[in-house]
């Protein structure tokens, strides 16, 4: 089934990408939800319309974000952690926290646009920011012991 996507949605696409899912996630899920909308000739020529209406405003926004990821750099975030005693962490590093020392750091990021590596023990990682869908920018995740 071939539906045109209204928001990005990871894993599926960006917003204004026509994709190709399983007929029942399409029709349960995405459509109900207003994540998409069905392919369909008028459907195609109103976001053709759209895109080439908002293209200069793409343009904008993925120079913003080539900005944000040059501004990032090779930036390492350290994330502190409980450890056990054999070295794993309790719980998990989660991209919230990723996000709320980015945003100390000065860099507002949603997390939801932050792609963790499996975080099981101390040592460095990597996350993947996706700013844009043409620009996803690493940087290095040093988790480290919590000081009591």
């Amino acid at each position: 089934m071939e539906i045109i996507l209204i928001t990005d949605i990871a894993g599926v696409g960006y917003k204004n990408d026509i994709v190709t899912v399983k007929a029942g996630y399409g029709r349960n899920y995405l459509i109900p939800q207003g994540f998409a909308l069905l392919a369909n000739a008028s459907n195609r020529k109103i976001v053709a319309e759209n895109v080439r209406q908002a293209s200069h405003k793409a343009e904008k926004l993925k120079k913003d974000a080539e900005e944000i990821a040059a501004a990032i750099g090779d930036l390492t975030i350290d994330i502190k952690t409980v450890v056990g005693e054999s070295g794993r962490i309790f719980g998990r590093v989660t991209n919230t926290q990723v996000a709320d020392v980015l945003k100390a750091k000065g860099f507002n990021i949603d997390r939801k646009k932050i792609t963790l590596d499996d975080v099981k023990s101390i040592g460095t990682y990597s996350a993947t920011i996706d700013l844009h869908k043409e620009v996803k920018h690493k940087i290095s995740l040093n988790v480290i012991a919590q000081e009591d």
